[in-house]
């Protein structure tokens, strides 16, 4: 769609969208628009494809649409992990008939044929042993391990399907042991740093320990640095992922339910409940949720939806997610725009059915209770008792507005802060509208800016009543002590 005829009216909703920049998104006039109408609030660069270079030139790119739209995005570095997969293949591909034997030989140099099949992951013969299902290219291919014979794995195929080259491998029920991060990761974690990423996805995982080396490899890139750490983000995709839950949770700012991959390893049909437990999961440790794969899958060459579609993003919304995220319909898709701003329409009527202060009950919140986690929930109360417009956090480093958040309230949460890389972080979580204000260090100067602010925005006019959180020390990183109810002056 030209530009001249993009509907650019402004749709408000909470449930955040990630949009994966690629082929068919990354010029600034489009991606300005996308933010524009207040769908766009999450950039996700894909790191298995591109030279430092590419990375750079569109971090420039979305930095300069958020620019012109006025509105701060968040950039998510996806980083590719292990190649699980098939090698290259004569012609491009192979036909291969249900009931023929198939040999995967790890130590095969150059392209493979229909006598043997080369593998990019060299351990797999270590990994497999006969009877054990392997699942091809998103599961449309089945093997069956017959034998294994030093770096040969003797299959036979389990239905018709044309093999092409560098297809993914997963195997039934886990069990692969590489690891979550490469060497190639270990030098696109350097890129991604560079180009100020503010979150960083980690593909594969297994173990709480897996994000912990990613965590601690970051710091070591950004030692001596007072730089913002960018928000680590696991991508739970694999069988142990699933059974080390909780601590894979804890040890990442947020996770990504990223369905493909893991509807392979454990089935379609698990995945429903598994997303809607992870969710849930993940509200109730406090950190956020990401929603992926095949949402608006339609859309990469369709102008609407499917109404499976459209159920499938309104019950991620439903379960509480905190973002939904587009990959192909936004990167090499025909309609990137309509993608997004049929995304946030969705989102925006799902969030219209909600209790509108539906959100984690006591039971879960661990003690000691910190004065953030204690602000965050007496602000959702107050706000139910006095019908308030808003919540306003003042907030240095976004914590306070995080942990409001976690209620999932349809109030909108105005955060405020001095800091680009906080605002930028804040893009990510579900109900928070993120602002820069150079606030006063005298606390009474500083709310006093914000209801005028919050005015002329047009977010709350005389008469109104609204919150704020702050901390009687201005402009100290997690000092959130005060929870006042204002009016706005006549």
């Amino acid at each position: 769609m030209s530009a001249s005829k993009r509907d650019l009216t402004r749709i408000r909703h909470n449930t955040k969208i990630v949009a994966t920049l690629g082929p068919g998104s990354n010029n600034v006039d489009l991606l300005k628009d996308m933010i524009a109408i207040g769908g766009l609030n999450v950039v996700r660069f894909n790191f298995s494809h591109g030279t430092p270079e590419f990375h750079q030139e569109n971090a420039r790119i979305v930095r300069e649409a958020a620019k012109l739209a006025g509105r701060e995005v968040a950039i998510m570095a996806d980083l590719q992990g292990p190649k699980i997969r098939v090698g290259k293949l004569e012609g491009g591909s192979i036909k291969l008939e249900a009931g023929e034997k198939l040999l995967l030989d790890a130590g095969l140099e150059g392209e493979g044929n229909r006598d043997r099949v080369g593998l990019d992951y060299r351990d797999l013969p270590k990994d497999v042993k006969a009877g054990d299902v392997l699942l091809l290219d998103d599961g449309l291919l089945t093997l069956i391990v017959d034998s294994v014979n030093g770096s040969e794995i003797l299959t036979t195929v389990q239905n018709s399907h044309t093999l092409k080259s560098n297809k993914g491998i997963n195997k039934q029920g886990g069990g692969l042991s590489a690891g979550a991060l490469t060497e190639k990761d270990f030098r696109d974690l350097k890129t991604a740093v560079g180009i100020g990423c503010d979150y960083l996805a980690v593909s594969f995982v297994k173990s709480g320990e897996d994000m912990k080396i990613a965590r601690d490899l970051v710091e070591r890139e950004m030692q001596g640095s007072n730089a913002v750490r960018p928000g680590l983000v696991a991508k739970i995709e694999r069988v142990e992922a699933i059974t080390n839950l909780d601590e894979i949770i804890l040890a990442s700012d947020g996770i990504m339910v990223a369905r493909g991959d893991l509807a392979v390893e454990v089935g379609n049909a698990a995945v429903p409940a598994l997303q809607k437990r992870m969710i849930r999961r993940a509200r109730e440790l406090r950190r956020f949720s990401i929603t992926a794969t095949q949402m608006m899958e339609s859309m990469i060459t369709n102008p609407v939806p499917t109404r499976a579609e459209v159920s499938d993003v309104a019950n991620a919304v439903l379960d509480g997610t905190d973002a939904v995220m587009c990959s192909a319909e936004t990167a090499v898709g025909a309609y990137p725009f309509e993608t997004v701003r049929y995304m946030a329409l969705i989102c925006a009527s799902a969030e219209a059915e909600q209790d509108s202060l539906n959100g984690v009950s006591e039971e879960h919140i661990e003690e000691p209770v910190s004065n953030n986690l204690a602000i965050a929930g007496g602000a959702v109360n107050v706000a139910r008792a006095v019908n308030a417009k808003a919540i306003v956090a003042l907030t240095e480093s976004g914590s306070t507005a995080f942990e409001i958040s976690r209620h999932s309230i349809q109030l909108p949460i105005y955060a405020l802060t001095p800091s680009q890389s906080a605002q930028r972080r804040m893009a990510m979580y579900r109900g928070v509208r993120p602002l820069i204000i150079s606030t006063s260090t005298d606390h009474d100067t500083a709310i006093n800016e914000v209801e005028t602010m919050l005015v002329n925005l047009k977010v709350l006019e005389a008469g109104d009543q609204y919150i704020i959180t702050s901390g009687s020390r201005m402009r100290e990183t997690g000092s959130t002590n005060m929870l006042q109810i204002f009016t706005v002056r006549g």
